[in-house]
């Protein structure tokens, strides 16, 4: 579990995961409204060499980010109501595809997620404390002590 204090540490957590990801990568996120999740998404993003805008996609479903090492597919599932809704999305085409796919609210849809996704919970600790767990395959600590975040024991 790694302590954030305040949503630019979020961004750096995404900057620094954004270093250990390939074509193919999954990030399964699970969190409240407001606990971090496109904060993270903007860290990756912008760790991947994007000068894209990150904002929520959870009215678009969808947003995709390129210019940087790889493209990123945004895709938020807070919205969809049905197994139908998320099967419409031909999700294959992002999942098994060229990029990195960050999903919002994935835990609405589990069945949905591939075995191989890094699920990462976010939880509101207080108006700018944070705590990220990285569930499964997660980078080192040590990584993160590096760069001067917090982290605290599992």
């Amino acid at each position: 579990m790694f302590i954030s204090n305040s949503p630019a540490e979020t961004d750096a957590i995404g900057r620094r995961l954004a270093g250990d990801v390939d074509a193919g990568s999954i990030f399964a996120l699970k969190g409240d409204l407001g606990s971090g999740k496109t904060m993270f998404v903007k860290g990756i993003v912008a760790g991947l060499g994007s000068r894209a805008e990150v904002t929520s996609p959870t009215f678009t479903i969808l947003h995709e980010y390129r210019g940087g090492r790889l493209p990123i597919y945004h895709l938020d599932f807070f919205r969809l109501e049905d197994r139908q809704s998320v099967a419409r999305l031909g999700l294959d085409d992002y999942l098994f595809g060229d990029g990195v796919s960050v999903i919002e609210w994935a835990d609405r849809f589990p069945e949905f997620i591939p075995q191989h996704a890094r699920w990462i919970l976010f939880e509101i600790k207080s108006e700018n404390q944070r705590a990220i767990t990285f569930q499964g395959t997660a980078p080192s600590r040590s990584s993160f002590r590096d760069g001067g975040l917090e982290t605290a024991a599992p």
